[in-house]
């Protein structure tokens, strides 16, 4: 697969990345103020960034993806700090508005919406960066991360499923042709769980344990859950589990938002006898966008991620957009437009009818794609 620029090209600074901590002062400011001030959180990500992605264009440089680990800490170290960063804002928030007063029921809802954007726009996407590597540290946060939006059976279901089996019926959270988002998203919700359970409890099986065995790592999902739970609690008291459970639930769809733009309508080719084609570049849909890139640390970077799932996000390459699907824009304002299905199936069925032509010519019946008719991939669990 051909890239765009040369990789020599490409010089690798880490402090554009940290544009993501900008959103600990918009946080704290929130707090202090309330009112509009409340507004800048989801103005600053859905409005402000895209503005700037139309401003400063794309980012097609490559780094070279052989960089060694060395010249990557201040890369890593981003990742590392914001556990902590974010534990401070989710629970001091929680305190602030469940003892002090001042504050109407709107505005801290606003509050803890805005921290939501927060948890799910850097929290889960550090997440998603921290439990793919294999460093038990790195992967221990990634944890932590998840659970403070209750969802952490979404590192199984992300590794051993959305992975291995994107494109295919299999796949929980690859958006169907025509699958409004609502729809998706509930579908997730109630399916996302029992998938995460179904693969860990074959790869145990694979390991001669049962279910239930202690390794289950669904177990570890739910002890920190439980955890980060009662120390809303313990702050804020049902108050501060209601408002816990309130950002978390605003993550967790934002998360999906992402999911649903990141793959919606591309399928794997069925080979027939339970096998799929493997996985290529075409079946992400890819950004080059340049600030959208910075703040979601390459997360737009989908087809390399998908090809070298444990490359580091500052190494992640852009393809050649005559071989790739490419997004019209960065995710925030595509996210904003699934909620729109009408609109959103107007703008993007056209294109995936398109990709189809292009990397499929060769099928001229989807009818069993588009309702998943084709069998799970052979050995999925």
């Amino acid at each position: 697969m051909q890239t765009d620029v040369a990789r020599s090209g490409a010089k690798l600074r880490a402090w554009p990345y940290w544009l993501s901590m900008t959103f600990v002062p918009l946080v704290v400011l929130a707090l202090w103020k309330g009112g509009l001030f409340i507004l800048l959180i989801p103005f600053y990500g859905w409005v402000l960034m895209p503005l700037l992605d139309l401003i400063l264009g794309k980012n097609l440089q490559n780094p070279d993806p052989e960089t060694p680990l060395s010249r990557l800490f201040w890369f890593r170290l981003l990742t590392w700090l914001w556990f902590p960063i974010e534990v401070l804002l989710l629970y001091g928030a929680i305190w602030t508005l469940t003892h002090l007063p001042g504050y109407s029921t709107p505005e801290t809802l606003g509050i803890m919406f805005g921290i939501g954007v927060t948890t799910g726009t850097v929290g889960i996407v550090y997440a998603h960066e921290l439990f793919h590597k294999p460093n038990r540290f790195e992967a221990i946060l990634g944890d932590l991360l998840m659970a403070l939006v209750l969802y952490g059976h979404f590192r199984t279901e992300h590794l051993l499923v959305h992975h291995p089996y994107v494109g295919t019926p299999r796949d929980t959270v690859t958006a169907r042709y025509n699958e409004g988002f609502l729809h998706s998203f509930g579908r997730i919700l109630w399916q996302g769980p029992r998938s995460a359970w179904r693969a860990e409890k074959a790869l145990l099986a694979r390991r001669g344990l049962p279910a239930f065995h202690r390794r289950n790592p669904i177990w570890r999902y739910l002890v920190l859950a439980l955890l980060f739970l009662s120390l809303a609690f313990a702050l804020g008291g049902p108050v501060g589990i209601c408002l816990f459970i309130f950002q978390a639930f605003v993550a967790v769809w934002q998360l999906e938002l992402t999911n649903y733009v990141e793959h919606y309508g591309l399928t794997r080719k069925y080979l027939g006898e339970g096998r799929y084609e493997p996985v290529q570049a075409h079946h992400s849909w890819d950004s080059a966008h340049r600030v959208s890139g910075l703040l979601l640390i390459n997360l737009q970077r989908h087809a390399d991620h998908h090809l070298h799932p444990m490359r580091r996000y500052p190494l992640l390459q852009i393809y050649d957009p005559q071989r790739v699907p490419q997004l019209p824009t960065g995710y925030p304002p595509l996210t904003a437009m699934a909620m729109i299905p009408p609109l959103w199936r107007r703008i993007f069925n056209p294109k995936v009818r398109a990709w189809r032509r292009k990397y499929y010519p060769e099928i001229t019946d989807w009818t069993p794609y588009k309702t998943w008719e084709y069998p799970a991939p052979r050995g999925a669990g």
